[in-house]
């Protein structure tokens, strides 16, 4: 740990650099009192820069997100792209994304190279798709996703489009360290003032014909392409969990002919404040409630939800019982959209992708249609890969149980605006042909066994938090649960050690002998372990209901006995 002079010294520096006045005045009023304590939780260390690039609470100093990190971030990218480079930039509604992302802008141009700057806030996806139809060398989107209000972020795409990957991420982070120690320079700092205005000048202003080419591909994502007709009149109810999808999504909707959705009003203008919820994730419960109500109100047909920067898909649908909406799960999802999109066994070349964690369900779809699954790690730097490792073939879905899915690859990344329109084209067609969305799963579980899945999560908070996580995932990798729910221990696998058939990562995968499966791997932004559960209820000769209800059954036993063995 850094003396308190050393934090003093480098809080000094930093002041002197930093060109936002709320957070210089925060520091000198800290130098001045003497709040070394209150210093060092801001300057004794730095936010991570790895595959998923920054994401922090904002505020001075390095350990936070600010104008300074984001300058100097965005000095140590140029030094590592080759000279010259272009490089798009988009922010989401977040406050300080538009600032920051004009600070992205004016470092990319006062280094030499070419800033293309999107003029409002848009999607992550449409910053995702500008990489590529910009011939871009890189892109960056400032943004914290569904992160609390307070947080921001730095995402990075390189020029294929995706997510960066090891070890560009230690090869980046390397020259930031450098950036950051005066090794390299940093426009804004030392001899290298920027002149905003001047900058201004050279920044390349992107407009609505952005927005348009991705509107465009959206569309293309969609089994067919009829236009509006009465196989796309379908009601439903969209919430923009107050981000930046909403415009867009209904401009998505009406391009593919659907007939517009019913907004929650409350949620749909972009409010960085998130004032009706209380965490902005439509995985979170209560998130979803005022759509859920309106949905009742409307009698409507599905819900669609998106998280603020639109790149995540949440569902829910009329319950069986005709009482109330049920979100559908990520992986619920995830195996109906490939469902719709595969369609009937084919033999041509196509590739649907998906993490580790979500459920085997979809490479048995797959395999009876004649198409390829590939299972990689989890994040979508990894699940949107195959887009680039198999040209040859046609990727029809990549998806995440996080709600995150790509459908179609013409954006590399998850993108909630194209799964909305695949999930309403879905569900039309299953209205059309008198069937629900239970009755797919259940003719789903007949065919390939009912698979349902459920986290176990274990929270480790406090100052050793990181360690206690670390001594249970010891102890299970040296004595792994010989049994549960009446299943015996099958395999054992621990995916650090090479030699597996996915990349080394953190993780343990345990396969029981009654098809049970259990996935343990920390969080990597929380104080978290996870439990990915899977359970499989054979299909022999019972009803789904039967099928479904043993499936219940199982997978509450084998999360109650997990939660023990891992408390």
């Amino acid at each position: 740990m850094s003396t308190p002079t050393d934090i003093i010294d480098l809080a000094r520096r930093w002041s002197s650099a930093d060109p936002d006045d709320e957070t210089r005045a925060t520091v000198d009023r800290l130098i001045a009192d003497g709040a070394t304590e209150a210093l060092h939780e801001l300057f004794d260390g730095r936010i991570g820069f790895g595959t998923a690039g920054l994401r922090a609470e904002m505020g001075p100093g390095p350990k936070r997100m600010n104008r300074v990190v984001v300058r100097q971030t965005t000095a140590g990218l140029m030094d590592w792209l080759p000279n010259g480079a272009k490089v798009v930039i988009g922010y989401d509604a977040r406050h300080r994304s538009a600032v920051f992302a004009r600070d992205v802008a004016h470092v990319v141009v006062a280094l030499g190279g070419v800033a293309e700057l999107i003029d409002k806030p848009l999607p992550t996806p449409v910053l995702a798709h500008a990489v590529l139809v910009r011939g871009a060398s890189a892109g960056v989107m400032i943004t914290a996703s569904h992160n609390p209000p307070a947080d921001n972020g730095y995402k990075l795409y390189l020029d294929d489009g995706i997510q960066l990957v090891s070890p560009s991420d230690a090869e980046i982070a390397e020259r930031i360290d450098r950036v950051a120690a005066g090794e390299l320079p940093c426009p804004g700092s030392g001899d290298m003032p920027l002149n905003g205005e001047r900058l201004d000048r050279d920044v390349v202003v992107l407009g609505s014909e952005i927005e348009q080419q991705h509107l465009d591909v959206t569309a293309d994502a969609l089994r067919s392409h009829v236009g509006q007709s009465e196989a796309r009149r379908i009601s439903l109810v969209y919430t923009a969990m107050h981000g930046v999808g909403g415009e867009h999504l209904l401009r998505a909707f009406a391009q593919a002919g659907f007939d517009p959705p019913t907004v929650v009003a409350e949620q749909f203008a972009p409010d960085p404040d998130f004032p009706t919820v209380a965490f902005p994730n439509p995985e979170e419960d209560g998130a979803l409630d005022l759509a859920l109500a309106l949905a009742a109100e409307v009698n409507a047909d599905l819900v669609i939800a998106n998280d603020p920067d639109a790149d995540r898909l949440a569902l829910a649908i009329p319950a069986r019982s005709g009482e109330g909406f049920v979100p559908l799960g990520g992986d619920q999802i995830g195996v109906l959209l490939a469902d719709h999109l595969l369609g009937e066994p084919s033999d041509a070349d196509r590739i649907v992708a998906s993490s580790h964690v979500s459920s085997r369900l979809l490479a048995s779809i797959a395999e009876q249609r004649g198409a390829r699954c590939i299972t990689t790690l989890t994040g979508f730097k990894w699940v949107a890969r195959p887009i680039v490792e198999h040209p040859e073939a046609r990727y029809v879905l990549g998806y995440e149980e996080a709600l995150g899915y790509c459908c179609g690859g013409a954006v590399r990344d998850k993108d909630g605006i194209s799964a909305a329109l695949v999930a309403a084209e879905m569900v039309a067609d299953l209205l059309g042909h008198g069937a629900t969305v239970w009755d797919r799963l259940d003719a789903l579980a007949l065919a390939h066994g009912a698979h349902l899945t459920g986290p176990v999560t274990i929270r480790f908070d406090g100052p050793d938090g990181p360690a206690r996580r670390t001594a249970v995932i010891d102890r299970v990798v040296k004595a792994p649960p010989a049994e549960l729910a009446g299943e015996r221990l099958a395999t054992f696998e621990d995916m650090s050690q090479p030699g597996g058939a996915l990349p080394p990562a953190t993780g343990l995968v345990l396969h029981y002998d009654g098809g049970s499966r259990v996935i343990l791997r920390p969080s990597g932004t929380e104080p978290k372990l996870k439990a990915y559960v899977e359970v499989i209820e054979p299909s022999d000769g019972r009803s789904a209901a039967d099928m479904w209800r043993h499936a219940e059954e199982r997978l509450a036993q084998v999360q109650d006995e997990l939660r023990s063995v891992l408390n």
